[in-house]
């Protein structure tokens, strides 16, 4: 059983370099408000409400390391010309007394080909129903191209003033789909073992510790399990997590769960919004199969107080790694018995869109409720600028 730490959620704390004024973090959540693939006004108008909200640090989601590896063609890629903007927002951020964070990554098989105009990637060949196109099998140059982008990807986050970097290697992207025994059917070195299978994810993390040192701290966000049958479950993620402690790549891991590829709602619980994201939906043949099929693929499971915490439980006991946890954390009093039992940070998205202020909130009036009910209608906004459509109709 892990032993009681007493923790202030309220009070400065580290995290790598770093000394975060609080242990909240606003996790990522793809913001749709990027195109051209770069960051503008409403992008940094995003990220400062959220620090002037009372956050410790704020996530940018999603900033790929290479072209073909965005989910679709406006999601921000690591460029040189990404910097000016991103300097902006990062300053915005620091303005508001935050830190600033950007998720790393590569989506592979999640990667919307047809809109990026390059092919998507994956450790073996599939279709992807949301491109309606094939995903071919990445080669060994792919792979180590890859590892080499999430490095120089890190460098152009320090230059933009970033606080931190967060790698994804969950919700099968790239390397979480080389985790996936159900997606990874390779028969070479990047395939069958666990062993195997975790070289692209532990590769992508030392290629960004080698190329940032210490200047910023390293993240990692891990999948616990993919929520499919034969996917990555917690047994042998929790080796991975044991090998990247071991490896002294990152600073901290952020614990989720799902598959953005095969049941994207296991991650989020709450109600299954359908009828909203069927008429999200860009290409008419991919609207038509969310209406018919769709029930299928965005399942609905039921919502309580901080859902991963039992799955995390066991991370916690094995790690000396500090955590952070996410899912469904939305109340003061859940944050605080997540620091009780050990963890290190909460992240928080869904509660955040809904009131961007509440983390001031819970500080200045400890019996503060998060009016967030879950709806999880705010999860097909990311096709025209990620809200709360509650907050909005009430500001109507």
């Amino acid at each position: 059983m892990t032993p009681t730490v007493r923790r202030s959620l309220f009070e400065p704390a580290r995290l790598g370099p770093l000394t975060l004024r609080n242990r909240f973090l606003k996790a990522a959540t793809f913001e749709g408000m990027t195109k051209g693939a770069v960051a503008g006004d409403d992008l940094i108008a995003f990220h400062r409400r959220h620090a002037a909200g009372g956050v410790a640090m704020t996530t940018v989601a999603y900033c790929a390391v290479a072209p073909e590896g965005r989910t679709e063609r406006h999601q921000i890629w690591m460029r040189p010309e990404a910097v000016a903007g991103l300097r902006r927002l990062t300053a915005a951020v620091h303005d508001e007394g935050a830190a600033a964070s950007a998720q790393l990554g590569h989506a592979g098989p999640v990667a919307n080909g047809t809109s990026n105009g390059l092919p998507a990637l994956a450790p073996s060949p599939m279709v992807s129903a949301q491109a309606l196109a094939r995903v071919r099998a990445a080669s060994r140059q792919d792979i180590a191209r890859i590892a080499t982008a999430h490095g120089e990807a890190a460098l152009l986050a320090v230059e933009s003033g970033f606080d931190a970097v967060e790698i994804h290697l969950g919700h099968n992207y790239f390397a979480s789909s080389f985790l996936s025994p159900r997606l990874n059917k390779r028969k070479d070195e990047y395939g069958g073992c666990l062993a195997n299978r975790a070289k692209v994810a532990r590769a992508a993390a030392r290629a960004v510790r080698d190329a940032v040192g210490d200047r910023v701290a390293i993240l990692a966000k891990l999948n616990m399990d993919d929520g499919v049958p034969g996917g990555l479950w917690l047994d042998e993620s929790l080796k991975v997590a044991r090998w990247l402690e071991a490896d002294g790549s990152v600073d901290a891991l952020e614990l989720t769960a799902g598959s953005s590829l095969l049941n994207p709602m296991y991650l989020f619980r709450g109600d299954a919004p359908l009828q909203e994201f069927a008429a999200a939906m860009r290409n008419p043949l991919v609207r038509l199969g969310v209406r018919m099929v769709g029930k299928r693929f965005i399942r609905s499971y039921p919502y309580q107080e901080a859902y991963l915490l039992d799955s995390a439980r066991q991370f916690r006991s094995a790690l000396r790694l500090p955590l952070v946890l996410l899912g469904g954390i939305a109340q003061r009093e859940t944050a605080e018995a997540a620091m009780a039992e050990g963890f290190e940070f909460v992240a928080m998205a869904r509660a955040l869109l809904r009131e961007p202020d509440l983390i001031n909130r819970m500080r200045r009036e400890p019996g503060t409720r998060s009016l967030c009910v879950h709806c999880n209608k705010c999860m097909p906004t990311i096709f025209s600028g990620t809200h709360c459509v509650l907050a909005e109709a009430t500001d109507v």
